[in-house]
């Protein structure tokens, strides 16, 4: 396992956590609604969906690149934030792993 692969599984897992006890004590409502109660939360919200939609073009492209699918990962990307491409480096590490040890 290299670097990478490990930052990312350890980036994944903590912020996995982390929005578990979010989830636990406000709901998945909740974790949103004080965004909607003044514009520095409209800001902050604009600012997520902004670069959530600068990654999910990233991935389109990249998978298309690479020959992977893409469509699960723009869900879950529109549905759980940064899961999204969290997942989708991580598969993409372990993939490629897999064709670097089947060439060898």
């Amino acid at each position: 396992m290299n670097l990478n692969t490990l930052l990312l599984l350890v980036l994944f897992a903590a912020f996995g956590a982390l929005s578990l006890v979010a989830i636990a004590e406000h709901g998945y409502v909740g974790i949103f609604i004080h965004l909607f109660q003044n514009t520095a939360g409209w800001q902050a919200l604009a600012d997520l969906g902004i670069a959530c939609l600068l990654i999910m073009v990233w991935m389109v492209g990249d998978a298309r690149r690479s020959g992977r699918n893409a469509w699960p990962y723009l869900l879950l990307t529109a549905a759980a934030g940064s899961f999204g491409p969290l997942l989708y480096l991580l598969v993409g590490q372990f993939s490629g792993a897999k064709a670097r040890h089947a060439l060898a």
